[in-house]
């Protein structure tokens, strides 16, 4: 996420970014009803009429839940991921993307963006519950960096400058999206006028940012970037440990901007620069780029 974290989930815009590391998923058809599947999150054997949840593979089995009716013959998945689902990179909404594509492949579908992405959605939030604004997953089906807007459904591409550096600080430590935004919700309960302000502000802030992005004016976007960080203290979700985080990231001359990146409560920092920050020898980083496609088939189905 670089802009509109929250507040998306409260008609406001977004801006995600597809990130150039991948889940791929590998698939063998059955010639039986069986449904194996194997991932470094666990392995998962049960019939095709008869899935048994597992919360590790919660997404997988709700995708193929979602598709079962459609779905002719059981078949063999291989899950294999280049980041760990621990460091909030979007490992949920990148494999349902994934899923879709695959299933809508298993089940003569044609692909189609938005149908894909309201597919997606029904499945992400039967898992956790109705919560999630499904921006995420909106990137990892089109690629790039994105517009994000839930009611009306807009995803709309930005083009985003070659030479700029995004970077990912991970602050060790994590909070589930469903459970900040639960805290939130029980936090502003009784202020809920005032919250809806502070998510105005998220959305102005976040519209001048495309504004910005599409100017390629970069010191603006990374000054709304820190604006938007503020905001999101606000609204509660920026500890101490991502404080200091920011602030001690803010003081590297390369560095045009830095906030949190998703829900907050932990994950990750995100800096916009010219180079990555050194100043966190202690904190994992990772050097990022927008991934120009989002969800790649091939014809080595089997």
């Amino acid at each position: 996420m670089l802009m509109g974290e929250h507040a998306v989930l409260f008609g406001q815009p977004a801006l995600v970014c597809a990130l150039d590391v991948r889940i791929e998923i590998q698939v063998t058809l059955r010639d039986d009803r069986v449904v194996s599947i194997q991932s470094a999150l666990g392995d998962y054997q049960a019939s095709l009429d008869d899935l048994i949840d597992d919360p590790a593979l919660s997404f997988v089995i709700a995708a193929i839940k979602a598709y079962q009716d459609r779905l002719d013959t059981g078949f063999e998945l291989i899950i294999d991921s280049a980041f760990s689902s621990t460091i909030g990179l979007g490992s949920s909404a990148a494999i349902t993307a994934a899923m879709v594509t695959l299933l809508n492949r298993l089940s003569n579908t044609d692909a189609d963006l938005n149908r894909d992405f309201r597919q997606g959605l029904e499945i992400i939030h039967e898992v956790q519950k109705g919560r999630g604004s499904g921006a995420d997953l909106a990137a990892s089906l089109a690629g790039g960096v994105v517009c994000f807007t839930q009611q009306p459904l807009q995803i709309k591409p930005v083009a985003f400058p070659e030479n700029i550096v995004l970077a990912l600080y991970y602050a060790g430590y994590k909070m589930k999206t469903p459970d900040v935004l639960a805290l939130v919700e029980q936090q502003w309960r009784s202020r809920s006028v005032l919250q809806q302000s502070l998510y105005q502000l998220m959305g102005d802030t976040s519209r001048a940012a495309i504004v910005a992005l599409e100017q390629q004016d970069l010191k603006e976007f990374g000054h709304l970037m820190n604006v938007y960080q503020g905001l999101l203290d606000a609204l509660g979700v920026c500890d101490a440990t991502l404080a200091e985080m920011i602030y001690t990231l803010r003081q590297e001359q390369q560095v045009l901007g830095a906030k949190i990146s998703g829900s907050g409560l932990g994950d990750c920092v995100l800096t916009l620069g010219t180079e990555p920050a050194t100043m966190l020898p202690k904190h994992s980083c990772l050097s990022i780029r927008p991934a120009q496609y989002g969800v790649l088939m091939n014809d080595k189905v089997s």
